[in-house]
C-alpha cells in the first residue's frame, strides 16, 4: 500500500501528537506500506511557519531532516499532478490539499488524513 501523508498529520506524528490516533501512527510506522510526503506539504510548512501560524523548532531544515530521516519518499510536483489538478471541482479551497489531492488520484495513493473535506473527493483516504 502506498500512503500520502496530509501535512498535519505529518506534524502531528513528529510531535507525537494526541491528535494523532495510534493506529494511523503504527501504520505510518509499518514496514509493509510505502509513505510519502508531497513537497507541497515542504511548501506549505514554509510559508506557515514565516507567518507564525505554525511553530515548529529548527524550522524547514529540521523538517527536511526529519522527513528525510525516517525515510518518507518526497514527491516533486510534475505536470501530471498539475493536469489532474486543473481538473478538480472547487469542493475545497485549500491549494495545498488540493494538489496533494490531485497527487494522490494521480499516483494510486491513499491519503492519510483528517480532513474531512478531502472526503468530499474521488481520493482514497483513511483516517
Amino acid at each position: 500500500m502506498r500512503y500520502l501523508l496530509d501535512t498535519h498529520t505529518l506534524l502531528w506524528y513528529f510531535d507525537d501528537s494526541p491528535n494523532l490516533p495510534a493506529l494511523v501512527a503504527e501504520l505510518i510506522e509499518s514496514f509493509n506500506v510505502q509513505k510519502y510526503v508531497s513537497v507541497a506539504s515542504l511548501w506549505e510548512f514554509t510559508i506557515k511557519r514565516s507567518l507564525g501560524k505554525l511553530d515548529f523548532e529548527g524550522g524547514v531544515e529540521t523538517f527536511w531532516e526529519m522527513i528525510v530521516s525516517n525515510k518518507f519518499n518526497i514527491l516533486q510536483i510534475t505536470e501530471p499532478y498539475l493536469s489532474e489538478l486543473e481538473k478538480l471541482p472547487f469542493l475545497h479551497r485549500d491549494p495545498f490539499d488540493r494538489l496533494l489531492i490531485a497527487t494522490a488520484i494521480t499516483e494510486d495513493m491513499t491519503i492519510l488524513t483528517a480532513d474531512n473535506s478531502i472526503h468530499q473527493y474521488d481520493v482514497m483516504w483513511t483516517w
